[in-house]
């Protein structure tokens, strides 16, 4: 799997997934946002759904779920949000978290 973008449009329907989702908030400016992209394409790889989604492109959506720094991390699970991070985390971080929402 790769990690795939997501805008306004889709995003209520893709997180609706019985299993956890990772959505990634991000920019193309910021710097540890750059860092973390490889990180989640690891974590996409080992099965689990990657979204990021553009906050300059999509800032309704950034405000609606209070992302005020980049990047942030939410992690939805039925179409509720279950954890999230702010930052870079390492890989086994971030499946320890997955395995966590499960």
């Amino acid at each position: 799997m790769a990690v795939q973008e997501l805008n306004q449009e889709g995003f209520e329907q893709a997180v609706k997934s019985e299993i956890v989702v990772v959505v990634d908030f991000y920019a193309e400016w910021c710097g540890p946002c750059k860092m973390l992209k490889p990180i989640l394409e690891e974590v996409s790889s080992e099965g689990v759904i990657v979204y990021s989604v553009n906050v300059d492109d999509n800032k309704e959506l950034a405000a609606k779920y209070q992302v005020s720094s980049i990047p942030t991390v939410l992690l939805f699970k039925g179409g509720k949000q279950v954890d999230q991070f702010v930052g870079v985390k390492e890989k086994e971080d971030i499946m320890a978290l997955v395995s966590k929402s499960s």
